[in-house]
């Protein structure tokens, strides 16, 4: 059924309010959800178009960032040009050979999880959409603009400004494998941020989201 609009407002806030998230929807279901609320039901033809896509053969970009560090030679310009491409065709992209450890990859994901199975009340303390805040919990960034929210919740870390992010500011059930992650997101792998970083300022794009999928 299509929600009017001050009808959508309305429960779209409310939902907000409740600084629960989607997984809060899901631990108020003793036995499971049973009704989706209907700001997350997509309209129909969002969802035709989405079937229709199912059913061609895509494949995300993958880039290899070995040698990505030897200035000036030609395999660090064919990582250069790849990346432009798929920031430009795709708006991300997969990266491998990166240099992160595999067990500090699995870590984070066991400390997101655990994250997120924590009590809502110890959550509802990170749940904000301000902007300024570098470590926080919240359902969609875009939950006011979409035509339907996405059934998520999203612990971000912003990693501008590096020299705001204090420790205590991460959450202390994952606080010491995502310390890790972030130290070597700085030092080893410094370059790879950098040619993202020439690649987009050179850009004539008027809005891109790169997500490095590592």
């Amino acid at each position: 059924m299509e929600l009017l609009a001050d009808d959508r407002s309305n429960q779209l806030r409310a939902f907000d309010a409740t600084k629960a998230g989607v997984k809060g929807l899901v631990d108020a279901a003793a036995g499971g959800v049973v009704d989706i609320p209907n700001i997350f039901i997509r309209p129909p033809d969002e969802v035709a178009q989405d079937l229709e896509l199912s059913r061609s053969s895509v494949q995300v970009p993958v880039i290899d960032l070995n040698g990505v560090g030897e200035k000036g030679s030609l395999r660090r310009h064919k990582i250069v040009n790849e990346i432009k491409h798929a920031s430009e065709t795709w708006g991300f992209f997969q990266v491998v050979n990166h240099g992160i450890p595999n067990k500090v990859l699995e870590d984070t994901l066991k400390g997101m999880r655990e994250f997120h199975e924590q009590d809502v009340e110890v959550k509802k303390d990170y749940y904000s959409r301000d902007p300024e805040r570098m470590v926080k919990l919240n359902t969609n960034y875009d939950l006011y603009m979409s035509s339907a929210a996405n059934w998520r919740d999203t612990l971000v870390i912003d990693m501008a400004n590096t020299y705001d992010l204090h420790l205590h500011d991460l959450p202390s059930v994952c606080r010491y494998i995502f310390f890790i992650m972030i130290t070597i997101l700085l030092v080893e792998i410094t370059c790879y941020v950098f040619v993202i970083k020439i690649i987009l300022t050179n850009m004539v794009i008027s809005k891109l989201t790169c997500i490095l999928m590592l």
